[in-house]
């Protein structure tokens, strides 16, 4: 079974920085497309950032580009979400998740797998 888990959240301030790890296990984890979903109070999940399996190419939502950076450690099965200059509005569950392919997708139900979350609160 994929497991995916998350660490690395917190609370910061407006302008700093937390960086958001994934470690995962039971895949051969290169193969496969890595991404982070944030879920804030009283709104949707929202894609926030993906990698590939083949690594190199990444997508962000708009509101992140520029602050956040996805990366990924094969040798180390860990996928990271970097984040600077945070905002209020970055506040939110961040979810670790992979799926059954090279590829990323914007849709939460086409990822397989996902972790339980991690909470991000940035204070204004």
């Amino acid at each position: 079974q994929v497991q995916l888990v998350e660490s690395g959240g917190g609370l910061v301030q407006a302008g700093g920085s937390l960086r958001l790890s994934c470690a995962t296990s039971g895949r051969t984890f290169s193969f496969y497309a890595m991404g982070w979903f944030r879920q804030a109070p009283g709104k949707e999940r929202e894609f926030v950032a993906s990698i590939r399996g083949s690594g190199g190419t990444t997508n962000y939502v708009d509101s992140v580009k520029g602050r956040f950076t996805i990366s990924r450690d094969n040798a180390q099965n860990t996928v990271y979400l970097q984040m600077n200059s945070l905002k209020a509005e970055d506040t939110a569950v961040y979810y670790c998740v992979t799926r059954d392919s090279v590829y990323y997708t914007l849709r939460p139900k086409n990822w397989d797998y996902w972790g339980q979350g991690t909470q991000v609160t940035v204070s204004s």
